[in-house]
């Protein structure tokens, strides 16, 4: 046998020390790698965004509940969170209630996310006036973000978090945000005040997210904005609108809370006109552009057939911005239109897929604002009302705003302003709750503050008297109307009042019924 065939034999046997010794040291490694993969399978996935925040299964997105200065990945957001987050460190534990601001922070959506800013620069305006500018007045206010998701599609997550804050040392006792007037935010709505959590609307203006006679299954909220019903019929106070002129295009998606009461709201305001309304159907998430489009463009030939020479909207901004863009090109370019809609005009001015030459054609837009930085400000030949709202208190407004951002904030969509006075009327029912020599109030007592909101004891609002009704819905609530300038801005035209005129002093609601 040659030598090296022997060698290499010899090579193959092992002793038995070497077989024990390969044996240990093979089940070492398979042990050791078998550990860390059982490790890596066992271990739950850290899905944390910061304390309170995280993120869904299946979704990227941070949500939740945070006070921190957290921004929820939103560069936007990240100087007046990080503002918040600086005022609450200040706070000692026991001396304060907590407010939270429940928007869908995380939205893509731009004119959504140019919303959720002001709305926010608003909130942490109120906060450091009522910490700082409110003759020592206590509880002290903890604000808090609540992020809810794009389309608030994980608004269960996040209420459910809010329920568990409203013992120490949160004390949670207050809920302001909740925005748009959609299924989401009115189930979130109806969760929070069957925990007995007061909420008060921002901008949300649906007539079937409310209480009224007959039907209180909301109870704890209140709104700072008035209702679809009432900017209709501040529309109609203004326009003096002929029906026999008039048309009506809606939107026949159902389950939208705005958009419903809306049409039903314009409806109503037009018995007597002469054809029946132009439809068209929106996508299942508003924001997106869908085929819509192109049923305004026959739309508009359809309204070049009639008479009309006012056209009521009934829709959301991203189809309103289409209808108008459609107008600009229509074929009766020879005739004058004024376009009438609700609060969702607001979000035109910032939206750079309008056509701007649209206006020139003749085309007037108008819409029922929330709020605007020109309706409590003295002018050349223009007078202010003298009840309904006052200059100090917008003038207050400004200086508080002033501080909430390193550079001027964007006023005229009214998103500022409005949610600054849904934050002083949960500062006001929280402090008014809050028993002599008690730190702060129980849960359940801030909702039933909202009947008391009224005449002396009324809200002075930067965007008007909040004056609310038993049922917390703001009685003949100031409605500027605006309109879209041909260069964008956002034009103040006059103010207009669901009753037809500003409220008496007492600002007392009249019985009803």
């Amino acid at each position: 046998m040659p030598d090296r065939l022997v060698l290499r034999l010899r090579r193959r046997v092992r002793t038995p020390r070497q077989k024990l010794v390969a044996s240990l040291v093979s089940a070492a490694v398979v042990l050791g790698l078998g550990g860390y993969g059982i490790s890596r399978l066992t271990t739950p996935e850290d899905r944390s965004c910061a304390a309170g925040v995280a993120r869904p299964v299946g979704s990227d997105e941070c949500v939740g509940v945070n006070g921190d200065g957290h921004a929820f990945g939103v560069p936007e957001l990240a100087e007046v969170a990080g503002a918040i987050g600086r005022e609450n460190a200040t706070l000692k534990a026991g001396e304060y209630a907590t407010v939270a601001v429940l928007l869908p922070l995380t939205s893509t959506d731009g004119g959504m996310r140019e919303k959720v800013l002001r709305e926010i620069q608003g909130a942490y305006a109120y906060q450091y006036r009522a910490n700082h500018e409110s003759n020592s007045e206590t509880p002290k206010i903890r604000l808090v973000l609540a992020n809810t998701g794009k389309g608030n599609a994980h608004w269960r997550e996040t209420v459910d978090r809010l329920v568990a804050m409203t013992e120490a040392p949160d004390r949670l006792r207050a809920v302001s945000g909740v925005a748009t007037s959609s299924t989401e935010v009115r189930e979130s709505v109806a969760a929070l005040t069957a925990a007995g959590i007061a909420v008060v609307g921002t901008t949300i203006t649906a007539d079937d997210i409310a209480n009224g006679p007959g039907h209180n299954r909301y109870p704890g909220l209140a709104r700072v904005s008035p209702t679809n019903t009432d900017e209709a019929k501040a529309l109609s106070h203004f326009g003096r609108v002929d029906a026999a002129k008039a048309f009506l295009v809606q939107d026949t998606r159902t389950g939208d809370h705005y958009t419903d009461t809306l049409k039903a709201a314009f409806t109503a305001n037009l018995r007597g006109a002469p054809h029946e309304p132009a439809l068209f159907t929106s996508p299942a998430d508003p924001t997106e552009e869908g085929t819509t489009a192109n049923t305004f463009r026959q739309i508009t030939h359809l309204i070049c057939d009639t008479r009309a020479e006012t056209v009521f909207f009934a829709g959301r901004h991203t189809q309103l911005r289409q209808f108008i863009n459609a107008l600009g090109s229509r074929g009766c370019t020879d005739r004058a239109f004024t376009v009438l809609t609700g609060d969702e005009g607001s979000y035109l001015g910032a939206d750079k897929k309008l056509d701007r030459k649209a206006l020139k054609a003749k085309l007037t837009v108008r819409y029922a604002s929330l709020a605007h930085p020109d309706a409590w400000k003295p002018a050349p030949g223009r007078q202010t009302p003298v009840t309904g709202g006052s200059v100090v208190a917008y003038s207050t407004f400004l200086t508080d705003i002033a501080r909430a951002a390193k550079g001027p904030v964007a006023l005229t969509d009214g998103q500022a302003i409005i949610a600054y006075d849904a934050m002083a009327t949960a500062v006001h029912a929280i402090r008014q709750a809050t028993p002599q020599g008690a730190a702060y109030p129980a849960k359940e007592d801030v909702g039933t503050q909202w009947p008391q909101v009224k005449g002396s004891l009324r809200v002075e609002g930067a965007s008007g008297w909040i004056c609310l009704d038993n049922y917390g819905n703001p009685y003949n609530k100031a409605v500027p109307i605006v309109e879209l300038a041909q260069d964008g801005t956002q034009r103040y035209v006059q103010t207009a009042w669901p009753e037809g005129r500003p409220p008496t002093e007492t600002c007392l609601p009249p019985k009803k019924g």
